[in-house]
């Protein structure tokens, strides 16, 4: 490692990027939660807040002598590893997604985990815990599923952000 650092994403609790980044930074760990802003609708209100682009992740700035330190932060469960061992993420792809967040643009970050043949459910809106297969992610907001004991395949315009694997 050099000594400046490198970047690695770190797994984080449930709900506890932002949480964690304040945490980091505290400590003096240079830390970096992507945060886009989202319409949310309540029933009686409808609301911008900020919130994660990348669920459940949060980006360290560190030398090796920091390793631990961010681990036995509370929030943090693991580093992403790669090939046995942490993934350094290049600086670049770092001052991407900061132009990406800073500029006034709609975006949505898909997980590309699911392939073809993955058991989802539907995790919101009125088709929430629909359980299928999913065929294909056929654009932004379409989701092929096929249905469980049919002989049918349903195309279902939602977004691929509401669905989750089956496990």
């Amino acid at each position: 490692m050099d000594p400046t650092g490198h970047w690695f994403a770190v797994y984080t609790k449930s709900r506890q990027e932002k949480k964690l980044e304040q945490r980091l930074k505290e400590i003096g760990i240079e830390a970096y939660v992507p945060i886009h802003k989202v319409v949310r609708q309540w029933s009686d209100r409808k609301k911008m807040v900020e919130v994660p682009l990348i669920r459940s992740y949060c980006f360290v700035k560190i030398v090796y002598k920091q390793y631990f330190d961010v681990l036995n932060t509370p929030g943090a469960v693991r580093y992403v590893w790669f090939s046995g061992k942490p993934a350094a993420i290049p600086d670049r792809q770092i001052d991407i997604l900061r132009v990406i967040t800073g500029a006034d643009v709609a975006v949505d970050c898909i997980p590309v985990h699911f392939k073809p043949g993955t058991s989802v459910r539907i995790t919101a809106g009125p088709m929430a815990g629909i359980q299928g297969e999913l065929i294909r992610l056929a654009g932004k907001n379409r989701v092929i599923i096929r249905i469980d004991h049919l002989d049918q395949v349903l195309i279902i315009n939602i977004s691929p952000m509401l669905v989750e694997e089956v496990r």
